[in-house]
């Protein structure tokens, strides 16, 4: 059973919400961080026991926190690791030194850095941070030059580029190499999209209206960006085939147009020009998943300034119908995506800052979704993950409340 967790950076909290396996969930169980304010939130087995654990970058103290999983929806209290940086707000997860046991690396951006931590067992004893472009927004790690080591990428919000950190498999990694982007690099996705088994890189510019497609040539270098517009202020890039001919194309979110962008692609690495379909207002968060059964991708945007989703259920070629909109909380932020009653249709959970609640969801396996049923958070709910973390087959919550400066727990029925 899937659960739910959710970042509540309002009151420095996470919140954890797990599933009963009937879409309803248990009232959350939360975890409190003292003066951090909880940001973002990762799953992984960090002791090797098979039960999943949480990791959650802190924003306004120097810290990320492990919490340990018991395999029953309950955690261990958090333990706190300095990464030297009071602004960390997103992190990858990886095994970057190959000894089979997962690592982290986080993104400073007030110190233009980010921090790898080494994992051990329940520890993170070693920390080696490295220098970025300015002001860093977001990562990624995926081997970059095919020697079997995760490299890292990274994008400077400030710096218009992104950063290149080729890893040596021992943990350690070279210095960064940049290359331009567009202004405010905000998002980045790693897919292989020319189709010559090397990994490229989308990136979302998030003032001048463009996303940057670097293609990779398998030696940890990258093609010059080709650019490609979209609408304004693009905040979010998802990457799948929406039109089954085997090329990945992308969805982009572009916040102050009040519209999604389809950018579809062809087999050399190049993309059509966007096609625009409209949402509500402030679209921030793109996902996709097939909500109608019917083999074909369909897509999910929040629209944080109205205070709804809107569904796009796809038609297989790479069109889509036009919106179908549901009530939300108030300033929904994050969508994850799960079936959260069994019955082999996709429904949605969503994380509404403003409002102190999430949001679940229930798909009838038509496309079309029940009105939400809301179960309070902490304050100021940003992050949202769903996963199953008491090995019951039933979906859980987990959501960090960065305002109360803990975790929530909804275990679901």
């Amino acid at each position: 059973m899937l659960d739910i967790v959710v970042a509540n950076h309002g009151n420095k909290s996470i919140g954890v919400l797990l599933g009963q396996g009937n879409g309803t969930f248990i009232g959350q169980t939360t975890y409190y961080f003292g003066s951090a304010s909880p940001y973002s939130i990762g799953i992984g087995d960090f002791n090797n026991d098979d039960q999943m654990d949480l990791v959650v970058t802190n924003n306004g103290t120097d810290n990320i926190a492990l919490l340990v999983g018991y395999g029953n929806g309950t955690f261990a209290s958090p333990n706190m690791y300095s990464t030297g940086s009071s602004s960390s707000i997103s992190h990858a997860i990886g095994d970057l030194n190959k000894d089979n046991r997962l690592d982290i690396v986080v993104i400073n951006n007030d110190t233009s850095t980010i921090c790898v931590l080494l994992g051990y067992d329940e520890f993170f004893p070693l920390q080696t941070t490295y220098s970025t472009g300015t002001y860093p927004q977001s990562l990624a790690a995926a081997d970059f030059n095919n020697d079997y080591r995760l490299d890292i990428v990274v994008t400077n919000l400030f710096g218009k580029t992104i950063s290149i950190f080729l890893g040596y498999g021992n943990g350690s990694f070279s210095n960064q190499t940049t290359y331009p982007t567009g202004l405010f690099p905000q998002s980045v996705a790693v897919r292989d999209f020319n189709k010559d088994t090397r990994l490229d890189i989308v990136v979302a510019n998030s003032v001048d209206n463009t996303v940057s497609v670097l293609l990779g040539y398998g030696n940890g270098s990258f093609a010059n960006q080709t650019t490609y517009s979209t609408g304004d202020g693009p905040s979010s890039v998802a990457v799948e085939d929406l039109n089954n001919d085997s090329q990945l194309d992308f969805i982009v979110a572009n916040q102050y147009s009040n519209t999604i962008s389809v950018l579809l692609g062809y087999d050399n690495g190049s993309f059509a020009n966007q096609t625009t379909y409209s949402t509500g207002d402030g679209p921030n968060f793109v996902a996709v998943g097939d909500f109608n059964n019917d083999t074909q991708l369909d897509i999910v945007v929040t629209n944080s300034f109205d205070n709804t989703i809107s569904v796009f259920l796809g038609y297989g070629n790479g069109s889509f119908e036009n919106q179908m909109t549901y009530s939300t909380g108030l300033f929904p932020q994050s969508v994850a995506i799960g079936d959260f009653n069994n019955d082999s249709r996709l429904d949605f959970t969503v994380a509404n800052q403003y409002s102190n609640t999430v949001s679940v969801f229930l798909g009838y396996g038509n496309g079309s979704f029940t009105n939400q049923t809301t179960y309070s958070t902490g304050n100021g709910p940003s992050s949202v993950v769903v996963d199953n973390f008491n090995d019951d087959t039933q979906v859980d919550i987990v959501v960090t409340n960065t305002g109360s400066n803990n975790v929530s727990v909804l275990l679901g029925y």
